[in-house]
């Protein structure tokens, strides 16, 4: 009978939603044995249950009728047993590597399966079915696939039926487990019910109905549905379809077809191999191989083997520290089963080409030097002097300086400011096309080459990564675009989150602009266009996709520090970009490349293939649960804030409507509506905590209440808030030891204003003026001076000339802050010779070459950080003089530089001062 009751969504998922139901009738269960219960309040959790088990080979709803028969039986104290015994497997995941548990759920290990407790046990995993069976053919099915196991095989799975194709995308939206699937040809789509407890928890999938031509193939569409859900899992399809009717679709969606009349022999066989392959690490068991040959070294590295450190008699304890391991798989060597990262052609080419794969991208490089190393790889190959790039103002300090390397023009952008916070947004993409359409007119559109934008932001800010790309690439078809994604490696791991990476985008463009039904669409677009006004669609015919994704793998997901990756969709790379590329990654990568970072990268790989879903959605759920957590306990409330969604992005560039990912009166938001039609998302992994009640600023709040009492590390901070990060290493543990660490800091500060005096009072209100009230100017880039321009009201200039004229100190000189703003009042031009790059935020203020206004030294002097690249106090600001740029200007004007372009927006008038003064 359906579930009429409309449940409100107070879980992020439907995983959390499970475990908490178990849980929730283990009390129920141990309160009925007690007398505290009734059988009713029993009976409704179960019912539950039975809804949810449907989806999870293990427990399962097998299990839950027979929880259910010992409750009809009254025997209340079995099922407390029993119930317990599930719920302790299910927090201890024993099911995944003990048969016998498997076997039979209630009973525990069964001794005739059980190998010896220290023998290697087999990884667990789950495999779909969907296929419109009853019980007895469910039955009959897992039995053969039983008797197809045996006890060598390296993996071992249990089957999930149901059957229907919406059942099926439930599934594989709830259960991490599965990590393959086997479509049968005729399951029917709508499943029986979807209301009640359900309900909350498949609005993703609630509004996707196939059309008509979909309709005569669904296991086709359902295996679209399971490569845009989770496109890490395997899909198997059978039929009776003669093989030379079968669609082309179906035969590359799917990665082997069945017929029905076949042994399961093949498909079980099928399954173990395609699990066996994405297990694979070549470069990680191909180091762990060469550490255990016996070898003598007369290279390099007398660290190798260790011999320098264990024979030592004052540096054992290092060896100690680190374990033998380390130092046996320490080498300079590329033969003997290993490679060479500079031409790989073994295991590290094999280890890449699988990242690739699991990473979505055409082709996918290592890198031992950071993200900070890819950003310039990727920029020095692309970008040849003289191109433009439109280049985020606010992104790493790499990118400006890729820009002095290329000798690219950059044109900055500028983000919306959130000057509250001392924080920038992103860039909103009516700036980026009005950009692009002021070099159009000036004739330079056909020098633009790249838009480089970092996506996610520091501080959490996504981009709508497809909107960009389609309406820019509606101006500029052969747009390359360079997404700075070091923060966001783990996005490709989430079904909400995928949509908005680099990656997923360029497949889907690349894919949808080549159908017949975009050239359609097209078509009709240019009819219905009024005169005089330009497509907002792009050119079938001269669109090309060149998408690359930078990404600190370190960062977000398993890897040692510096491991980072390249990943690259460019249909264009082999003509036009792939000598270059590599010329690049010569320059910039070490020819002693850290074998440890290539094999965690190798390793952490494996990861993501197949525990990324399940490890991406929990670190999601802590962020979630941290926000709520802080928003409504009464203690924490009082002295903190979570900054929202609506704080971070501006209402105009939300269309969703959404302000926050969770109300008390509400449950949890619908955050699959706010990441699909909004251009601006918050990451929820990202929790931005604002402290300006507590009249103590970011860094302060960092060094001394979190990191120094309490061992808590952040990394970064604002003039009034801090950034907490979850991550897949994030644990409930944790997030209760910060919730304590938070109680104890609300206490502290109670005593403090307990015992304030009146002047103490007085001092500390205005503490809290500064913090919440006074403002921070936030400066955008000003423009280029004149002297490294060409073209009047076109975006642009020569960053790489003002670089190097640095370098003769004849040319400069230093001004304090305070001289710089008289001088500004008496009209006098003053020149950056130098990046100025205070942390935080982390981002040039100040680029060689850049005017400096009255804005900008409000900012410098209103900064409370300590430190600061490019100033030094006692010296001041980095300038060039007048007879520098009076020699600059004839250079120029004689043509002995290429001619850059004029300024990107006018410098602003200064803003009113606030903050606390630099000293």
């Amino acid at each position: 009978m359906p579930d009429t009751r409309t449940a409100q969504r107070e879980h992020y998922n439907a995983a959390r939603l499970r475990s908490h139901t178990w849980d929730q009738l283990k009390l129920a269960a141990l309160d009925l044995n007690e007398g505290r219960a009734t059988p009713a309040e029993v009976e409704a959790l179960l019912n539950d249950l039975m809804r949810l088990e449907r989806y999870w080979a293990f427990p399962g709803r097998d299990t839950v009728r027979r929880l259910q028969g010992l409750l009809e039986e009254k025997e209340y104290a079995g099922l407390r047993q029993a119930v317990n015994h599930v719920v302790r497997t299910l927090s201890s995941g024993a099911f995944r590597s003990d048969p016998g548990v498997l076997a039979d759920p209630l009973a525990g290990r069964n001794e005739l399966l059980a190998e010896e407790e220290d023998a290697p046990r087999p990884n667990y995993f789950e495999v779909l079915f969907v296929d419109d069976l009853d019980d007895v053919e469910e039955a009959a099915l897992k039995a053969k696939l039983l008797k197809c196991r045996d006890r060598s095989d390296a993996f071992i799975y249990d089957t999930v039926v149901v059957r229907t194709v919406q059942d099926a995308m439930i599934a594989l939206l709830f259960n991490h487990n599965i990590q393959a699937v086997v479509v049968r040809f005729g399951a029917p789509f709508k499943a029986d019910d979807l209301s009640g407890i359900l309900k909350p928890y498949t609005r993703t999938i609630s509004g996707v109905e196939p059309d008509e031509a979909a309709r005569a193939s669904l296991g086709t569409f359902l295996g679209r549905m399971c490569r845009w859900f989770r496109p890490e899992v395997d899909r198997y399809y059978t039929t009776d379809t003669p093989v030379d009717q079968l669609e082309d679709e179906t035969l590359t969606t799917f990665r082997r077809i069945f017929y029905r009349t076949e042994d399961l022999t093949d498909l079980h066989l099928s399954i173990l191999r395609g699990i066996q392959e994405k297990y694979q690490t070549p470069f990680y068991t191909a180091l762990r191989e060469y550490s255990k040959k016996p070898m003598g070294v007369f290279h390099a590295m007398p660290i190798s083997r260790g011999n320098s450190v264990f024979r030592s008699r004052w540096i054992q304890d290092f060896g100690e520290f680190y374990g033998r391991n380390l130092f046996l798989a320490e080498t300079s060597a590329t033969t003997g089963g290993l490679d060479s990262l500079l031409q790989p052609t073994g295991p590290l080419k094999q280890a890449q080409r699988l990242a690739a794969r699991a990473f979505g991208s055409k082709h996918t490089f290592f890198a031992t030097n950071g993200t900070s190393t890819t950003n310039k790889i990727v920029v020095q190959a692309l970008v040849e002097p003289g191109d433009i790039v439109l280049i985020d103002r606010d992104c790493h300090k790499s990118h400006h300086y890729g820009m002095v390397l290329s000798g690219a023009y950059p044109v900055y952008l500028h983000s919306y400011p959130l000057p509250r916070y001392s924080m920038y947004g992103a860039v909103p993409l009516s700036h980026i096309k009005e950009q692009l359409h002021l070099l159009e007119r000036g004739g330079r559109l056909d020098k633009v080459k790249m838009l480089l934008l970092t996506n996610c932001t520091f501080d959490g800010v996504v981009y709508n990564v497809e909107r960009v790309m389609e309406e820019v690439l509606a101006i500029k078809p052969d747009m390359v675009f360079l997404w700075d994604e070091a923060w966001w490696a783990f996005g490709r791991f989430s079904y909400v989150l995928r949509q908005r990476t680099a990656m997923h985008v360029a497949q889907k463009l690349a894919r949808k602009y080549r159908t017949p039904e975009y050239r359609a669409a097209y078509a009709k677009h240019l009819k219905e266009l009024k005169k005089g006004e330009r497509s907002r669609l792009p050119d079938p015919d001269k669109v090309r996709i060149r998408v690359y994704a930078t990404q600190s793998t370190h960062k977000t997901l398993t890897s040692f520090r510096q491991g980072s990756m390249v990943h690259i969709w460019d249909e264009d790379f082999e003509k036009k970009a792939e000598a270059s590329f590599h010329e690049a990654y010569m320059t910039h990568t070490s020819t002693s490349a850290n074998y440890q970072i290539l094999a965690s990268l190798d390793a952490g790989r494996r990861q993501v293939e197949f525990e990324g879903y399940e490890l991406v959605e929990k670190a999601i759920e802590m962020g979630l649960l941290l926000r709520r957590t802080i928003r409504e306990n009464e203690r924490l409330k009082k002295w903190f804030d979570i900054i929202t969604i609506s704080d971070m992005v501006p209402r105009e560039h939300r269309e969703s409507g959404i302000d926050s990912y969770y109300r008390r009166d509400h449950g949890w938001s619908a955050i699959e509506k706010a990441w699909a039609e909004d251009e601006f998302a918050v990451d929820p992994t990202k929790i931005n905590l604002y402290t300006g009640k507590t009249g103590i600023d970011g860094d302060t709040f960092k060094n001394m209440y979190l990191m120094d009492k309490h061992g808590i590390q952040i990394n970064k901070t604002s003039r009034n808030s801090v950034l907490f990060m979850t991550n897949i290493g994030t644990t409930r543990g944790s997030l209760a030891y910060l919730t304590k660490v938070l109680l104890n800091i609300a206490d502290e500060l109670e005593e403090r204003n307990a015992g304030f005096e009146r002047v103490d009072r007085e001092a500390h209100l205005g503490v809290l003026r500064d913090l919440k009230q006074d403002q921070v100017p936030l400066p955008d880039f000003t423009c280029f001076h004149r002297s490294f321009q060409g073209q009047p009201g076109v975006p642009g200039g020569d960053m790489r000339a003002a670089y190097f004229l640095a370098y003769d100190e004849r040319r400069c000189r230093h001004v304090s802050l305070g001289s710089a703003l008289l001088e500004l009042e008496a009209k006098r031009e003053l020149v950056s010779a130098s990046f100025v790059i205070p942390y935080p935020p982390g981002f040039p203020v100040l680029m060689p070459g850049q005017v400096i206004n009255e804005e900008i030294i409000h900012f410098l002097l209103a900064l409370d950080v300590k430190e600061i690249h490019g100033y030094r106090p006692e010296l001041g600001l980095r300038v060039f003089t007048d007879a520098a740029l009076g020699r600059q200007r004839t250079v120029t004007a004689l043509g002995g530089l290429p001619r850059a372009s004029a300024p990107s927006a006018p410098p602003k008038k200064a803003a009113k001062k606030g903050g606390k003064k630099r000293r």
